[in-house]
């Protein structure tokens, strides 16, 4: 039977300048599974993302963590830089648990991470591609992507913003509704910037003018993604037709002004402005916000957003390692049932191939009339020795929490009867 291997070097044993040196590419994800599958693994699976690289392999005889390692570190050229403390490893069902703990995202730098499950997803197509996977770790990734969507769909552990620029579209959400219909300011094409534009755009933003310092920053910035530039000395003028400005850029004085709003609320009719100053130093001179009308919030409004919201993720993380735990178990299982059916089936094959051998031995001892009596009464003693320890084989398959004692049955009936096939181990972490 197959072990499970998991190895990873991640935030929490590597800085970004170690995990940068190991992050895979889409080419090189398929490159190093290839090699893998050739010498290591009979299945396999790597998952790269800015925050950590990790891989999940099957065989029947496991290789020496150390050795996997070692091929990751000189596939990236990274020796030197990256060591083997950078990395951790685990067996059996602790890496069933780590992985179902990456998809539900409590293993991320920031706890409900939503981006993880696709990219979990992603790796698992990329393995699927190659024809990397079989029938443990095919099972294993759909299981890790059902944990990921239960999560999802059963906790609030996404819910809530938990970066500035998210917390700002979410604060222009809760403000307006509808925000298809309605236009925005973004001052800054600094990656702030561009975190927040796309946030905005994510939630159906109806319009966004881009103003920015140097202007071909800007361009750019709306080339791939979406809205129009504004020259930055119009913002002002850009003013009187938005109702919503976020601005982040880096400047030594307020770039808007308590008499420029003014006036330009005369000729909005003075129709609502909310504007969201995110830059350090402040962007906007807090005066504004007694202008009637105007709405200011600051990057402290924000942080309290932020704080809050992590607080409410992390009073989720019960209800997540509930789930976690019961598909865990589903899983395990699964892989037990996949041992102990076999094995059950071998050991009749066992008694069955003793008892046939031993009735033509002797048949001719016997009445034509007493050999079909015989064939049926020696079948029928089978049984009922077989049915003990089958039941109890059985019963163990069901029962999470006798796993172990499960795989040292099944052991010692290889053992004791003669089965062939390989030797199953625990689950211990390495």
């Amino acid at each position: 039977m197959s072990e499970l291997l998991s190895i990873g070097i991640s935030h929490h044993t590597a800085s970004v300048d170690i995990r940068e040196k190991m992050w895979l590419n889409i080419d090189e994800t398929k490159e190093a599974v290839s090699h893998l599958l050739k010498k290591r693994f009979q299945e396999c699976v790597v998952i790269s993302t800015c925050n950590r690289t990790e891989l999940y392999g099957t065989a029947s005889a496991l290789p020496d963590p150390s050795d996997v390692q070692r091929f990751l570190i000189d596939f990236k050229k990274a020796t030197g830089s990256v060591r083997d403390e950078h990395f951790t490893n685990a067996i059996g069902t602790n890496a069933v648990s780590h992985l179902f703990r990456v998809a539900a995202g409590i293993e991320s730098q920031v706890i409900g991470d939503i981006q993880i499950l696709n990219q979990v997803k992603e790796s698992f197509q990329i393995s699927r591609e190659l024809d990397a996977l079989g029938p443990l770790l095919n099972h294993l990734m759909q299981s890790a992507l059902h944990v990921g969507k239960r999560v999802r769909t059963e906790t609030q552990i996404c819910e809530g913003a938990v970066s500035i620029s998210y917390a700002a579209v979410e604060l222009a959400n809760k403000i307006f509704a509808d925000l298809s219909k309605k236009a925005v300011l973004l001052i800054g094409a600094g990656e702030t910037g561009e975190l927040t534009l796309k946030h905005l755009i994510g939630r159906g933003i109806g319009s966004v003018k881009v103003a920015n310092r140097t202007r071909e920053k800007a361009d750019e910035l709306v080339t791939r993604m979406s809205g129009s530039v504004v020259d930055y000395k119009d913002l002002q003028e850009a003013l009187r037709s938005v109702d919503i400005v976020i601005s982040s850029v880096t400047s030594p004085s307020y770039i808007v002004q308590p008499q420029h709003v003014q006036s330009v609320m005369k000729q909005r009719s003075h129709n609502p402005l909310f504007i969201i100053d995110i830059g350090v130093p402040r962007n906007v001179d807090p005066r504004c916000k007694k202008i009637d009308n105007v709405f200011l919030y600051d990057i402290d409004s924000l942080h309290t957003i932020v704080e809050r919201n992590v607080d409410h993720r992390r009073d989720e993380l019960p209800k997540v390692k509930d789930i976690i735990e019961e598909e865990v178990n589903a899983f395990i299982k699964w892989q037990n049932s996949l041992s102990v059916g076999p094995t059950i089936h071998d050991l009749r094959n066992v008694f069955e191939s003793i008892r046939a051998e031993e009735v033509e031995k002797n048949i001719n001892r016997f009445s034509p009339d007493d050999r079909q009596l015989i064939d049926i009464v020696t079948k029928r003693i089978i049984n009922k020795i077989l049915h003990q320890p089958t039941t109890a084989l059985k019963d163990g398959a069901e029962d999470q929490g006798r796993n172990k004692e499960t795989l040292q049955r099944i052991n010692a009936l290889r053992e004791l009867f003669g089965i062939a096939g390989h030797k199953l181990n625990g689950n211990e972490k390495r």
